[in-house]
């Protein structure tokens, strides 16, 4: 059954039979199920699941055939429950209906670094799908020793292998040997061809969907424990502040408040989230400050605080060529702005610690709390139930980290719920950025010398994909006013801002299209490949009316390739810009499931849209200025352009990322449009933020 509300009574006992128990009682924690009454894959000496490369850590067999595989992924939106879910079912030979996933718990799921770096589907996919394949392959051979005949010719089906003749069959569940189950997963074993596909490559319905549609689903910001306290922290004014002096005196009077203090650490309690806000309102508290570095001071301030001598910026490889073009790109600080705030949930049960929040790293989370609270990880459980939204901004463990301290404080459960004001204060930004591109072509057009600095923001996808006989790629860490931190595709989405309107400037000064001028630059088939995907889709050679403009960008990172193609107009009078059409090529090698495919570049491609046009943190003397959706900008469906999606399957390719590369193509490919309808070069992102160039 699912668990709604766990209880400060439930133990955290996992050997043996006692956990067997455990897991038939509560389930598995906030958001997930067990649909099984018990479990095949513990052998009697009562090893726990901790090797990490047994089949046993990755999957079960329940005595109904049930499947349940385990990942310590996060589910953020991104659809990994279904496809993970896909390709066990695949390798089972099981319909995908008879699979569960169990995600993101440390108690129960293997040790992962995080759901970042689009790395789920290329490794953790591959991963469950070796331990799939292996149990397949380990049950047959346990059927064909059973009935004295060769494996190959036995067939698997609905969870069962049938004989080849006279049509006995034996379940999974009555195959499994739980010491079995304990062997290694075979790093070699035979995986299903991609064209031989049946249940992963195809759009099967959401798992769970359901449940999110309804409101059934259940987030930690959804979550109420018996007795369960409201926290609320005490910030400072601004940036890097001290705690000076604290008057509590205002909030002594007020019925089932605590207050907690640590050093800086101030926080307060109540049984209402209302009560603990009046409550933080009533503290009295003054701070010492320092000076800051201002908005309009940021990108000199990254420049001149880089670490890097005169002489890193030389590169005599330009020297001698008359076509040179050099140009400097500035990039603002942006907010992830999640659909889910962090919220964070504690509870101790003596010495030990229940955690439930929403983050990309739960088992960073447990490391965290272990190091704060210098115990254990046998006594810190933390569970991510499916979670609202991430884009690389919930790798830490704030909110976590604060509920349990409060929790700690008061001996009572304690919820830890940002607003919206504390999510842009006090989580971190995409880095802001300076990027300095020099270049310079040869007599017959081609490029000759590449020189490309960036200071600050990131050097992820710095690498020019362009053939150039000399080149000059570096990354310089500077000081960052502001907290920073990973942001969906990292510092790609700059770099290949870029680069692309590097190259599309280069192809104006030779009066050249700019995709002709791309393609006899590439090597690369594949980006080559989505390229002419994106070109056709979009007319590329259609010619557009007076006030229209068309541009394009095209980049590659984390094994996903991708062309993004914009159509805008521009009113001369008004010198307004609206982005009117979208036309995105993606190839991240064979598809697992093409629809949810489609709404991550759909999403990325949408996400991309405001960074490109208004999204930028405004901050001055250590304060956000908009920390608010009121004056942060965001797009709104009056943005939206039309947006069409263009995959390419490549069944020869092992399956990679789609979370991250296709946000790359959209800002370059608007600016370039911009270029071409107005005439005017826009080297920053955000473009335009009050809609004009």
């Amino acid at each position: 059954m699912p668990l709604e509300n766990p209880t400060s009574n439930m133990k955290n006992d996992f050997s043996g039979n006692s956990r067997r128990a455990f897991l038939k009682q509560v389930g598995l924690g906030l958001g997930t199920f067990v649909l099984y009454s018990d479990l095949i894959a513990f052998p009697s000496d009562q090893r726990k699941i901790e090797e990490e490369d047994s089949i046993a850590s990755f999957i079960h067999v329940a005595e109904d055939g049930h499947i349940t595989a385990y990942s310590g992924k996060t589910e953020v939106g991104q659809n990994i429950r279904t496809s993970l879910a896909q390709v066990v079912a695949e390798e089972l030979r099981v319909p995908f209906e008879m699979v569960d996933m169990v995600l993101a718990d440390t108690k129960l799921t293997p040790y992962d670094r995080g759901t970042t770096g689009s790395r789920t589907t290329p490794q953790m996919s591959l991963t469950l799908r070796k331990a799939a394949a292996t149990l397949r392959e380990m049950l047959k051979e346990e059927a064909s020793d059973s009935w004295q005949i060769g494996k190959t010719s036995l067939s698997l089906e609905g969870g069962a292998i049938a004989h080849p003749s006279n049509g006995k069959r034996l379940t999974y569940a009555e195959l499994a040997n739980g010491k079995r189950l304990f062997e290694p997963y075979r790093d070699n074993v035979e995986l299903t061809p991609v064209n031989e596909w049946k249940i992963a490559g195809t759009s099967v319905p959401k798992a769970r969907g359901r449940d999110y549609v309804t409101g059934k689903h259940k987030y930690v910001s959804d979550l109420s424990l018996p007795n369960m306290q409201y926290g609320k922290i005490l910030r400072p004014p601004v940036y890097g502040a001290k705690l000076k002096s604290l008057d509590i005196s205002q909030v002594k009077s007020m019925e089932g408040v605590q207050v907690v203090r640590n050093g800086d650490f101030v926080g307060v309690t109540a049984p209402d989230a209302t009560t603990a806000s009046q409550a933080l309102a009533l503290l009295d508290a003054s701070w010492d400050s320092k000076e800051h570095v201002s908005r309009k001071n940021l990108f000199d301030h990254l420049v001149k605080h880089a670490n890097l001598s005169e002489k890193e910026l030389e590169f005599e490889a330009l020297n001698g060529f008359e076509d040179r073009l050099e140009q400097e790109f500035h990039i603002d600080y942006i907010s992830h702005v999640p659909l889910e705030t962090r919220v964070g949930v504690a509870e101790w049960d003596d010495d030990e610690l229940t955690v439930w929040t929403g983050t990309q790293k739960p088992f960073g989370v447990q490391e965290d709390l272990c190091n704060e609270f210098s115990i254990s990880k046998a006594k810190v459980r933390v569970i991510t139930p499916d979670t609202g939204s991430g884009y690389g901004g919930k790798h830490t463990a704030e909110a976590g980290v604060e509920a349990a301290k409060l929790a700690k404080g008061v001996e009572k459960p304690v919820k830890v719920q940002w607003t919206r004001e504390e999510e842009f204060k006090w989580a971190y930004f995409r880095p802001a950025g300076v990027i300095q591109v020099k270049s310079a072509l040869e007599s017959n057009g081609n490029l000759g010398a590449w020189q490309f600095h960036n200071f600050n923001s990131g050097g992820s996808g710095m690498q020019t994909p362009y053939r150039v006989k000399e080149k000059q790629e570096k990354y310089h860490r500077s000081d960052t006013p502001l907290r920073q931190g990973s942001y969906r595709a990292l510092a790609s989405t700059a770099n290949v801002f870029a680069i692309e309107s590097q190259m599309t400037d280069l192809a104006y000064y030779l009066k050249e299209d700019s995709l002709a001028f791309r393609l006899r630059h590439l090597d690369d088939p594949r980006m080559k490949d989505v390229l002419i995907a994106a070109a056709e889709k979009f007319h590329w050679e259609n010619k557009l009316p007076q006030g229209r403009g068309k541009g394009l960008g095209c980049g590659y990172v984390k094994g996903g390739y991708v062309a993004t193609f914009a159509e805008v107009a521009f009113d001369k009078e008004s010198q307004k810009v609206v982005v009117k059409r979208l036309v995105t090529a993606f190839e991240c090698g064979a598809i697992i499931h093409p629809k949810h495919l489609k709404s991550q570049v759909v999403g990325c491609v949408l996400q991309g849209l405001g960074g490109a046009l208004f999204e930028a943190v405004d901050f001055e003397d250590g304060k956000i200025n908009n920390a608010s959706l009121s004056t942060y900008r965001v797009p709104k469906f009056s943005d939206i352009p039309e947006v069409e999606v263009v995959l390419l399957n490549r069944k020869d390719l092992d399956p990679a990322g789609a979370g991250e590369a296709p946000i790359l193509g959209v800002a370059p490919a608007i600016r370039n449009a911009i270029l071409d309808a107005s005439g005017k070069r826009i080297n920053r992102l955000p473009m335009i933020p009050d809609g004009k160039v």
